[in-house]
């Protein structure tokens, strides 16, 4: 099979062997696999302390179809079924269920628990527990939605978490996104008042096209929400640390702060200062993908046409290195999404 590799820090296509699905794994043939911007940093060795020596893998959301099962998995999908996977890469696979974080929705610390990378391949073999079937009406080119719609989905609901009640003033930056474009829309679907901050006249019109409630770049942020006396959160998902600084900057007193992106480390670090956190007492935390409800909660609002992937690009395998070159000038709004894993 063909299938996407980083060699010593180059990608390229080989002609690998099929996987066999282990003890509760079921081997899915991959018919679309999206592009996040993981993936970039990950081939381009953006990421301190994450090897890239050696051959790895790469790709971590897609929908396919199940095409053999290995011992136990018969008790989660069929052989036949249209499944989406990836749960944001890191959303975990082979989790035990039974310590004190699976119990408590995050699997993904689990010290069983690994990710999921190497569905840029016609074939995966993956965790059967962590498989979500997709009804007909959902297309391919919605494979983003294993991460990306995934990680914007578990961003939203951190403002329940945190009482952020629908009204609020939300800021999402890099609205215009790949994940920032999910936002947008969920936010709107859920009653909060939108602010989309983002860079370009194209950029800026395209989040109107979501319903965002404003669309501004990031001079005019602090402007678009001071009537609110700030946003009551911020979402982040430009992977830049002045982002981070931004989001930060114009919440309002007792705002919550959301990071989501992972910029490159040679940006730096966030700088806040003791007294601005004693004067501005933000809740600051990150939000990491979600799990196989939040999965299956994703797959209903997107079949209900609720929310749904922008794709600006699509491609062959043969393609993937263009296509990170072309999302790391962010030439494309929304996702691309590989739709021939033969080629």
């Amino acid at each position: 099979m063909k299938a996407a590799r980083l060699v010593d820090g180059e990608l390229t296509v080989i002609d690998a062997p099929t996987p066999e699905p282990g003890v509760d794994q079921a081997l899915v043939r991959i018919t679309a696999a999206g592009v996040c911007h993981s993936d970039l940093h990950l081939a381009r060795g953006d990421w301190a302390g994450v090897p890239s020596d050696g051959e790895r893998p790469l790709g971590h959301e897609a929908i396919g179809v199940v095409e053999a099962l290995g011992p136990g998995a018969e008790r989660w999908v069929s052989v036949g079924d249209r499944v989406i996977l990836g749960l944001g890469g890191t959303g975990g696979t082979d989790w035990c269920g039974a310590c004190e974080f699976c119990l408590s929705g995050k699997p993904r610390h689990c010290t069983r628990s690994s990710g999921i990378m190497g569905v840029f391949a016609e074939q995966f073999a993956v965790y059967a527990p962590g498989l979500v079937v997709v009804p007909d009406s959902l297309a391919d080119e919605e494979a983003p939605l294993a991460c990306g719609g995934l990680t914007a989905y578990g961003a939203v609901k951190k403002l329940f978490d945190h009482g952020v009640i629908p009204g609020s003033t939300v800021a999402v930056l890099g609205a215009a996104g790949g994940l920032g474009h999910y936002a947008v829309q969920l936010l709107k679907a859920f009653g909060y008042r939108v602010v989309g901050i983002d860079v370009g006249e194209e950029r800026l019109e395209f989040i109107r096209s979501l319903g965002a409630d404003a669309a501004v770049t990031p001079d005019d942020a602090a402007a678009a929400v001071a009537d609110t006396g700030g946003a009551h959160a911020s979402l982040v998902f430009a992977a830049r640390i002045d982002a981070f600084q931004l989001g930060l900057q114009i919440l309002r007193r007792s705002g919550l702060f959301v990071g989501v992106a992972i910029p490159a480390s040679s940006d730096g670090l966030i700088q806040i200062s003791p007294f601005q956190l004693l004067m501005g007492d933000p809740t600051i935390v990150f939000s990491a993908v979600g799990t196989v409800q939040d999965m299956r909660e994703l797959v209903d609002l997107a079949a209900r046409g609720v929310v749904r992937t922008h794709v600006s690009r699509t491609g062959p395998l043969s393609e993937l290195d263009t296509i990170f070159d072309e999302l790391a000038g962010a030439r494309y709004l929304g996702r691309a999404v590989i739709t021939d894993l033969s080629s």
